[in-house]
C-alpha cells in the first residue's frame, strides 16, 4: 500500500515534471513564434512607413512644383504685358518724334518761304516806291501841261470838276428817289392786296349767299311773332345769346338767319327750330337752349376733329387742336369749306411725299392744320398762317408741321421740303376749277383773258397762264426788249391786270428774256 502510494507520488512527480518540461517547451515555441510575428509585424510597419513618407514627399513635390510653375507664369505673363506696354509706349515716342520731326520740318519751310516772301515784299515795295515817285513826277508834269493847255489853274479845275460831279450826284439821286418811290408804291400795293386777302379769309365777308345766311322754315306767319316776342323782346334776346341777325320780312313761313360766323349761325339755327317745335318761346328759355345747343355742337365739333383723324390715319395730335379741326366744319374761304380744302391738301401733300420719299403721317399732318390760324377768333390779329404757327407751337407739333403751317404763305421761311408741299397742294386745291366756286367755262375764260392781257404789250411773243392763273410767264423778243424794258413791261403788266380783271389772291407776272448766239462752223 505504501508502495503504491510511493509509486503513485513518483508516477505523479513526473507526470507534474513531465508537464512542466512540455508547459515550458511550449511557452518557449509560442513566444518565439510571437517574437517574431511582432518583429514581422513591425518590419511591415516600418516598410509602410517608408512607403507612406516617399508617396508624401512625392506629392508634397508635385505641389511644390505647381505652385512654382504657377507663379512662373504669372511672373512672365506679367513681365510680357510690362513689355508689351513699353513696346507701345516706344512706338508712341517714335511716332510722337517722327510728327515732330515733320512738324519741324514744315516749320523751317514756311519760315523760309516767309522770308523768301519777306524779300519778294520788299522789292516790290522798292518798286512800288519807284513807281510812285515816277507817277508822281509825270502827274506834276501834265498838270503843268493841263494848265497851259487849258489855261486854268488846278484850283479852277478842281472846282470845275467838283460843279460837275454835284451835278452828276443830283441826277443820280433823283433817279434813285424816283426809283425807290415807284418801288416802294408796287411794295405797298402788294402788301395792301396780301392783308385784304387776309382780311377776307379770316373774317368770311359777305362774298356768297350760301355762306352767310341760314333759312328756317316755320309753320305758319302766326309762329314770327312769337319768335319777334312783346316790344322785340324775344328776338333780342335770342340775338344776344347768339350772335346772329334774325331777318323777319314777308317772306312766307319762313326767318332768315344771317352771320358771317357760320359756327354761330348752326347754333342760333338748331336753336331756333327747337323753340318753334317745343313752343315756349322767353328770354330765360332761349338762353338754356342755346346754351344746351352750343354745348351739343361744342361736343360734335370734338367728334367731328377726330373722325378727321381717323380717316387721314393720324394719331398723337392734343385736344385742342383736334377741336380747332373740328371747328373747320364751320368756316369757310371764298365759298370753299375749310374742313373739305384742308381734307383735300393733307391727301394731296401725302401723295406728294410720298413720291419724294418723305414721311408721309408728317407731310398729311402738315396738309391738315395749313389753314388752322383760320378758326382763331378774329378778334385775335395777324395773318393765319403766322396765327396758326403760333397756335401748333404752343401745343408742341412736330417742328415741321409748325413749318409748313407758317410758311405756305411765305410769312416765314421754309425749312423743310414738305412745307413746299403743302403750298403746292393748297394752291391746286383752292385754284382748281369748281374749288371756290367758279364754272369751268368762266374758269377757262380767265386765263384766256389773261394770255391775251399779256400779249397785248408790243415785243411780247409767246404767253403761258399756269398754277391755275395764280402766275403768268411772258417770253419776249430779245432784240426788241432789253433788260431794263423787261423789268417795266413785267410792272405794266401787273398794272393792267390789277385794272382789268378781277381774281381772287395775287398773280405773279413773270418775264422772260432769252438771248441764243448761235454760229456754225463750215
Amino acid at each position: 500500500m505504501q508502495l503504491d502510494l510511493v509509486v503513485v507520488i513518483i508516477i505523479a512527480g513526473a507526470t507534474a515534471l513531465i508537464s512542466f518540461v512540455l508547459g515550458w517547451l511550449i511557452n518557449s515555441k509560442i513566444g518565439k513564434n510571437s517574437i517574431e510575428n511582432a518583429k514581422e509585424k513591425a518590419q511591415k510597419i516600418i516598410d509602410d512607413a517608408e512607403k507612406e513618407a516617399k508617396h508624401l514627399k512625392r506629392e508634397k513635390l508635385l505641389e511644390v512644383k505647381d505652385e512654382w510653375l504657377k507663379k512662373k507664369q504669372e511672373f512672365d505673363n506679367e513681365v510680357n504685358s510690362k513689355k508689351q506696354k513699353l513696346q507701345n509706349h516706344e512706338k508712341q515716342l517714335e511716332t510722337r518724334e517722327e510728327n515732330l520731326e515733320k512738324k519741324y520740318d514744315l516749320v523751317n519751310q514756311k519760315e523760309k518761304t516767309n522770308k523768301d516772301l519777306e524779300k519778294s515784299l520788299l522789292l516790290q515795295k522798292e518798286d512800288i516806291e519807284k513807281k510812285n515817285q515816277e507817277l508822281t513826277r509825270l502827274i506834276a508834269e501834265q498838270n503843268v501841261r493841263l494848265e497851259k493847255t487849258a489855261g486854268l489853274t488846278s484850283d479852277e479845275a478842281k472846282k470845275m470838276l467838283m460843279e460837275n460831279m454835284i451835278n452828276k450826284a443830283k441826277t443820280d439821286a433823283a433817279q434813285m428817289i424816283k426809283e425807290i418811290r415807284d418801288q416802294a408804291k408796287i411794295d405797298a400795293k402788294k402788301e395792301a392786296h396780301r392783308i385784304t386777302i387776309q382780311a377776307i379769309q379770316r373774317t368770311a365777308v359777305d362774298h356768297s349767299v350760301e355762306s352767310t345766311v341760314s333759312v328756317v322754315q316755320i309753320q305758319n306767319d302766326e309762329m314770327k311773332g312769337r319768335i319777334i316776342g312783346r316790344e322785340g323782346r324775344n328776338i333780342r334776346a335770342f340775338e344776344a345769346a347768339t350772335g346772329v341777325d334774325v331777318i323777319v320780312d314777308d317772306t312766307p313761313e319762313a326767318v332768315i338767319l344771317s352771320a358771317f360766323d357760320q359756327f354761330r349761325r348752326e347754333v342760333a339755327r338748331i336753336s331756333l327750330e327747337r323753340l318753334i317745335a317745343d313752343g315756349r318761346i322767353h328770354p330765360a328759355r332761349i338762353e338754356e337752349v342755346v346754351a344746351k345747343v352750343q354745348e351739343e355742337l361744342d361736343e360734335e365739333i370734338q367728334k367731328e376733329g377726330e373722325n378727321t383723324l381717323i380717316q387721314l390715319g393720324l394719331h398723337g395730335v392734343h385736344n385742342e387742336l383736334v377741336k380747332h379741326i373740328g371747328k373747320m366744319k364751320y368756316r369757310s374761304s371764298y365759298g370753299q369749306n375749310l374742313l373739305q380744302h384742308s381734307i383735300e391738301v393733307a391727301y394731296l401733300t401725302g401723295i406728294m411725299a410720298a413720291e419724294l420719299g418723305f414721311d408721309t403721317t408728317i407731310a398729311k399732318k402738315a396738309g391738315l392744320m395749313h389753314d388752322i390760324g383760320k378758326t382763331i377768333d378774329k378778334d385775335v390779329e395777324g395773318p393765319h398762317a403766322l396765327l396758326g404757327y403760333e397756335l401748333t407751337k404752343k401745343y408742341n407739333e412736330h417742328p415741321i408741321v409748325i413749318n409748313a403751317v407758317g410758311s405756305h404763305h411765305e410769312d416765314i421761311e421754309m425749312e423743310h421740303p414738305i412745307a413746299a408741299l403743302v403750298q403746292a397742294a393748297d394752291a391746286i386745291s383752292g385754284a382748281r376749277p369748281g374749288a371756290r366756286r367758279e364754272p369751268l367755262e368762266s374758269y377757262v375764260k380767265r386765263l384766256e383773258n389773261l394770255e391775251n392781257l399779256a400779249k397785248s404789250f408790243e415785243g411780247v411773243a409767246k404767253t403761258y397762264a399756269i398754277q391755275a392763273g395764280r402766275e403768268v410767264r411772258v417770253v419776249v423778243e430779245p432784240d426788241k426788249i432789253d433788260d431794263v424794258m423787261a423789268d417795266k413791261l413785267s410792272y405794266e403788266i401787273s398794272q393792267k391786270i390789277q385794272e382789268e380783271m378781277e381774281y381772287p389772291g395775287q398773280i405773279k407776272v413773270m418775264v422772260i428774256r432769252e438771248v441764243r448766239k448761235i454760229q456754225y462752223a463750215k
